[in-house]
């Protein structure tokens, strides 16, 4: 067995005989999210390296530890992308942060989630067991998919110790259109794309602008850009970075995610409001009261996520038959509730 793996086996061992909570720990770029860190630091990121990437199998398997930036960069070079475009919020951003938060970016609606690229993954359990789930291809799972469960889970079920995810191809070429509209004509416009053969791989309305990227062949875009008109934004790059790594001012202070149908109308409440992904996924920077925050997003068939700004307060309000649901989790894989203690969830 790998020497940093036997160590952080042995660590988790020794905590749970302890009976000592531990916080599992890369680079620490998603601890903004979170009800409350408790438990000693597990660090992960001395467990890092590439260990398994053919270009022509669309897979890459690596480390936990691997920064963001050296995936990106080995995949750049076969002249493919983490297709889930997710955010870094750090310059050390690592896999095993990347997969456990489940933060996807700009290219979500068009090309799927983290969770639907993690093939497989390598994991500690609770009892210091190093398990594998899943593989490298995309239909071998049968039974419970544990993989897929550790994404989005902040290290509250388990040690990632490596991931297996499918990759795509980087698109010939991209361009950003930026169109002048108000938020409800922008909504409108998103749904109507949606439902038209465009390559389309972005949209953002932020600002008193609605950006759409086009992804694809030079000819395909060429047209596309045509159609749809506006003025091209030749700074795209920089901006749905942007926007990725919430460096743009509307996505700045206290910050709420809301998950809501595509065809919404623009959120009644006050603040800076940001909408991706089709329409779908709406970001509001706002000190509106929680109770109205939440209530509004209930009206709307969706709910709110308290992403970022105030540590200590409840992240998310679940119905109770879903609290249920996450707790029965929680205890199958981390019963004696070892990993990130009240992370996620005041209540356990």
């Amino acid at each position: 067995m790998d020497p940093t793996v036997s160590d952080l086996t042995d660590r988790i061992r020794k905590a749970a005989a302890e009976r000592k909570p531990l916080r599992i720990r890369g680079s620490g770029s998603k601890d903004f999210f979170a009800h409350k860190l408790e438990g000693d630091v597990l660090d992960v990121s001395a467990y890092r390296g590439v260990i398994d990437y053919e270009p022509s199998e669309l897979v890459l398997t690596a480390r936990a530890g691997t920064p963001l930036s050296e995936i990106e960069q080995t995949l750049a070079q076969g002249g493919q992308m983490l297709a889930c475009e997710p955010p870094y919020f750090g310059p050390n951003a690592t896999l095993g942060g990347c997969v456990a938060a489940g933060f996807s970016g700009p290219r979500r609606a068009a090309c799927g989630s983290v969770r639907d690229f993690v093939l497989g993954t390598r994991i500690v359990n609770a009892q210091g067991e190093d398990l594998r789930f899943g593989g490298q291809v995309m239909k071998n799972v049968a039974g419970f998919d544990v993989s897929r469960l550790m994404a989005g889970s902040f290290g509250t079920l388990g040690l990632i110790l490596e991931a297996s995810l499918k990759v795509l191809p980087r698109p010939e070429q991209e361009q950003t259109l930026r169109l002048k509209m108000t938020a409800a004509k922008a909504i409108e416009t998103m749904n109507r794309w949606a439902g038209q053969p465009l390559p389309i791989s972005a949209t953002c309305y932020i600002e008193g602008a609605l950006h759409v990227r086009l992804s694809g062949s030079s000819g395909t875009v060429a047209a596309s850009r045509m159609g749809l008109g506006g003025e091209l934004l030749e700074t795209g790059v920089d901006f749905w970075s942007s926007v990725r790594e919430h460096r743009a001012t509307a996505l700045q202070g206290k910050l709420w995610r809301f998950s809501v149908r595509s065809t919404t109308p623009p959120l009644p409440l006050a603040g800076a409001q940001t909408v991706e992904w089709n329409g779908s996924l709406r970001w509001l920077a706002t000190d509106a009261p929680d109770d109205e925050i939440h209530q509004t997003a209930k009206q709307a068939g969706g709910h709110a996520t308290l992403f970022r700004g105030a540590p200590g307060q409840p992240i998310m309000r679940l119905e109770a038959g879903v609290l249920a649901l996450n707790r029965r989790i929680k205890a199958a894989l981390d019963p004696m509730g070892m990993f990130g203690p009240h992370r996620l969830h005041a209540e356990f």
